[in-house]
């Protein structure tokens, strides 16, 4: 939820200078001589430790740190790490507890040499090299298998400097290099990242809808995705940092200045984007369970404003048969803003129960927000327990003061161990009170109204009745006086130069054990998601559903995201795809943007174009602000139109859909992903943000623009059978851009060449769609004589906390089909099949595309049994192939009346 009036509109491309000055240092001057390399030994555990000496002292920014300790080690063959620390002090790392990982070796002085190390050197494994220079110490990173250089800090850039409060260093790239992700932030330009663009990361309230700034999360990790010749290979850098910076990106280098920290990179050799992000989830953690009710569509707004508001939106959504499986309140349900109470008037709480068991008996589920501001309230239970459990953030020593929407309140400090029980216990006691099937955690950047330290002003009421509750109306004085309040060094916060304490809490405020807000401030959101994810996971035995606002490196693996407060524009309809792309990369599959637009009020057309983009999100959900009218997809008699259709495919889609969550919680593989992680080959595919798959192999062409009734797409070379009508083609011997009819009603989603898509008939609910016959569609090239397809299908008593096989509680099955020789055949295989035995789930229907029909003899065993086939209808169509268009008929054979028992292995053949 977003303060309306809080920094609407940025004007920040004055910001994207910000980046080349050096506060108060001339850009010419030279910030540091750089080290070198004194000592270097192996380490005990495999790897080495070297020593840094400062070679030169400057005080810009701070004195150098006279001695760095270098630790180097590759973990896997497809994961290097590289440290750097001051060799004396122990610095701020991002908590081992929080993003478990090996602690580099405490090697004592006692260790180091005066003897000096080979001018240069290798350290190698099976994917990745490490080498060094002695002086001034530069290293570079290089892929065995080409000799390519990924990463390089020797060249003609400023030395490694290393400050208590200023980090920098920098790589060579080349210039066909196509770098993603270092965000959260909008890109208005496309997933792909563009020189001297500012990117700034450092969790902060700004909405969505500004362009080019710091937003509520920092993932600093990037791709680097390089065409060399015909071949292209992936590889990623994550520097592990929670403290604020910039990065600087110029096409051909790129720069981190980091405001402190230590340096610690990991190195992901790939070498496609899917294994990057395999090794990267390895590492950060994979992406978190996911129920399978969550893949419906959810209806949220900031402003129902009583119980019977909710019914009716429900109520409505049936009578205008459109698809929900879940509905979530804002906090409006809460008495006067306090998390984990109820409004008993709005929501009486008998009514609010009776509502619920309705809404559970039809597979439906309910989800509601918590902030994590707690109000600074005599009477209120929650304040006073935390009070007693000593769980708030502190200055010198007195829980820091806040305020958010209930008026002043302090913040929980979730790295407080005696926090996260107490956390856990508020929701247990609020989940007693109202069995909410998941939890919604916004504001924690942390949001603040005000900046500074702050009193409670004594004689008039905060928030006033009058004025926005947006307004500060705490006695605030700003904290400049201490280093960590104003650094030497000024990141770009906010696209605007900010204090980092603006409109959060303040830097110099202390959490547990003595941890500074102004290191572990980026980390809010995600230790106050583990904390919850632990909470939730507790409670009945049930897999958690979280949706969290703020995040950082490893938060997928506790909660999904939305993309925050968006406008209703077209020109946000677009952005939302490259940050939902983006979030795949970042390990955050489960991830949507505010359908029609969080506000102002969307043009009905608006709404018909993004419910129709919207329902292929991964999370797809429509969410409106408290002063927009409604915008439910009922709403209008066309955005209903278009969301039956839309919606519809979704629906049938959910097995494809729900395996595919399988696929990223095992292997980090995002649900929704750039075509270039298909086709990496495709030059033009690498900065294509216009279009997305779902999968590997199901392509969603959206319209994104107002007045058009088709749509330019990208197709890379193949066949492509459009799935709303399976008879379609386009068949192209090279990428090209083709002209796709696009009706108001109309989303073009295609599927590719040998896919093997596994679906249901649809539904009202996920329930209910899930109690309906399977079908199977599968893709060979248009006029096939000689081809593979392939795909496969997860399914699981999906509540259960663990998500795999083994349990006896799910069954995975490969699907397999060829065509050779005059003969095709479709065949299964089954891993754990008890528990689609048990759910008595059959497939009923094959569709078979790109073949030019079915004779000879047609047959199908069961566990190697034969079994009568004698009422199943085989039909097909039209084909005209030989035409020379690129769109075309394509013959589609249906094999229907099938009843093969999802859990048992099955061949089927015929000859063509």
């Amino acid at each position: 939820m977003f303060n309306i009036h809080f920094r609407v509109s940025l004007i920040i491309f004055a910001s994207a200078l910000l980046l080349y000055n050096t506060n108060g240092a001339d850009s010419s001057t030279k910030i540091s001589n750089g080290y070198r390399l004194i000592s270097i030994q192996e380490s005990p555990d495999g790897g080495f430790v070297g020593y840094l000496q400062v070679k030169q002292k400057n005080i810009i920014y701070g004195p150098d740190i006279p001695l760095l300790q270098l630790y180097v080690k590759h973990e896997t063959d497809g994961r290097l790490r590289v440290h750097i620390t001051d060799a004396d002090e122990q610095r701020w790392e991002v908590p081992y507890n929080l993003l478990p990982r090996a602690q580099p070796p405490n090697i004592k002085p006692i260790y180091r040499s005066r003897k000096r190390p080979t001018v240069t050197s290798e350290y190698s494994n099976t994917e990745l090299i490490f080498s060094y220079t002695t002086d001034p110490f530069g290293f570079a990173v290089t892929r065995k298998s080409n000799r390519e250089t990924l990463f390089n800090s020797s060249g003609p850039f400023n030395s490694l400097v290393f400050k208590n409060q200023y980090l920098e260093i920098s790589t060579q790239l080349p210039k066909e290099a196509s770098i993603y992700g270092l965000g959260e932030n909008t890109q208005p330009n496309g997933i792909k990242l563009k020189p001297k663009d500012p990117y700034t990361l450092y969790a902060t309230d700004i909405p969505a809808c500004n362009l080019n700034t710091d937003l509520y999360g920092s993932h600093p990790v990037y791709m680097d995705l390089r065409n060399v010749g015909q071949l292209a290979k992936a590889h990623a850098v994550l520097l592990l940092n929670s403290n604020g910076m910039d990065v600087v990106y110029t096409g051909t280098s790129l720069t981190y200045k980091v405001i402190g920290g230590v340096l610690d990179f990991y190195f992901f050799a790939g070498p496609t984007p899917l294994a990057v992000v395999d090794q990267y989830t390895e590492f950060v953690g994979r992406p978190a369970a996911m129920p399978y009710w969550s893949l419906g569509f959810h209806q949220s707004r900031w402003g129902y404003r009583n119980l019977s508001e909710v019914e009716t939106t429900v109520e409505s959504y049936k009578k205008a048969r459109i698809p929900l499986d879940v509905i979530w309140n804002d906090d409006d349900t809460m008495d006067s803003y306090k998390d984990f109470t109820l409004n008993n008037v709005a929501y009486p709480h008998k009514k609010l129960l009776a509502f619920l068991e309705k809404l559970h008996s039809q597979g439906m589920k309910y989800i509601v927000l918590i902030d994590p501001g707690i109000s600074v309230n005599s009477t209120y239970d929650v304040f006073q327990r935390g009070l007693a459990n000593d769980v708030f953030i502190k200055y010198h020593g007195k829980p820091y003061l806040a305020q958010v929407w209930p008026g002043a309140v302090y913040f929980p400090d979730f790295l407080n161990p005696k926090t996260v029980s107490w956390w856990g216990d508020e929701i247990k006691r609020f989940h007693e009170l109202i069995p909410v099937d998941g939890l919604w955690i916004d504001m924690n950047e942390a949001s603040n109204f005000c900046s500074g330290l702050c009193t409670i002003p004594e004689g008039k009421k905060c928030p006033s009745e009058a004025g926005p509750r947006w307004d500060c109306c705490l006695d605030c004085t700003n904290l400049t006086g201490t280093r960590w309040d104003n650094p030497p060094y000024k990141i770009n916060a906010s696209g605007m130069v900010e204090a980092l304490g603006f409109k959060t809490i303040a830097t110099s405020v202390r959490h547990y054990n003595g941890v500074l807000e102004y290191d572990a401030h980026s980390l809010y959101g995600f230790s106050q998601a583990m904390a919850t994810h632990k909470a939730l996971k507790g409670i009945q035995g049930k897999r958690p559903f979280i949706l969290t606002r703020s995040t950082f490196v490893g938060s997928g693996h506790y909660a999904a995201h939305w993309t925050g407060d968006n406008n209703a524009t077209w020109e946000d309809l677009r952005y939302s795809i490259s940050t939902i792309l983006n979030f795949g990369i970042f390990g955050v599959p489960m991830v949507g943007s505010d359908i029609c637009g969080f506000y102002p009020a969307p043009t009905e057309e608006l709404c018909n174009r993004w419910i129709e983009l919207g329902a292929f999100y991964p999370f797809s959900r429509d969410h409106a602000n408290y002063y927009s009218p409604k915008q439910e997809l009922y709403q209008w008699k066309s955005v209903a139109e278009s969301a039956r259709n839309a919606l519809g495919l979704r629906y049938k889609l959910l097995p494809y859909l729900y395996t595919l969550t399988y696929e990223a919680h095992i292997s980090g593989a995002p649900i929704a992903r750039p075509l270039f992680f298909s086709f990496p080959q495709c030059t033009i595919c690498n900065e294509l943000s216009t279009q997305f798959l779902l999968g590997s192999s199901l392509m969603v062409s959206p319209v994104l623009e107002p007045n058009k009734t088709k749509v330019n797409a990208f197709f890379p070379p193949g066949t492509w059978y459009n799935m709303f009508d399976m008879s379609h083609a386009i068949v192209l011997q090279e990428g090209q851009y083709v002209s796709l009819d696009a009706p108001l009603h109309v989303i073009n989603v295609h599927v590719y060449q040998n896919a093997i898509i596994p679906m249901q008939q649809g539904g009202l609910t996920s329930k209910e769609a899930r109690k309906t016959p399977f079908s199977l569609v599968v893709t060979f090239p248009a006029g096939a004589t000689n081809s593979k397809a392939s795909g496969n299908l997860f399914i699981d008593e999906d509540e259960l906390p663990d998500m795999g096989l083994g349990n006896g509680f799910s069954t995975y099955i490969d699907f397999h089909a060829t065509v050779s020789k005059g003969k095709a055949k479709l065949w299964s295989h089954v891993k754990g099949p008890k528990f689609a035995l048990d759910k008595d789930w059959i497939i009923e229907k094959v569709t078979v595309l790109g073949l030019n029909g079915v004779g000879g003899t047609f047959g199908v065993e069961v566990d190697d049994v034969a079994v009568d086939v004698s009422s199943v209808v085989i039909t097909t169509g039209n084909n005209d192939r030989n035409s020379g268009n690129v769109t075309r008929k394509s013959m589609m054979i249906e094999i229907k009346g099938l009843k093969l028992a999802v859990g048992k292995k099955f061949i089927m053949s015929w000859k063509w």
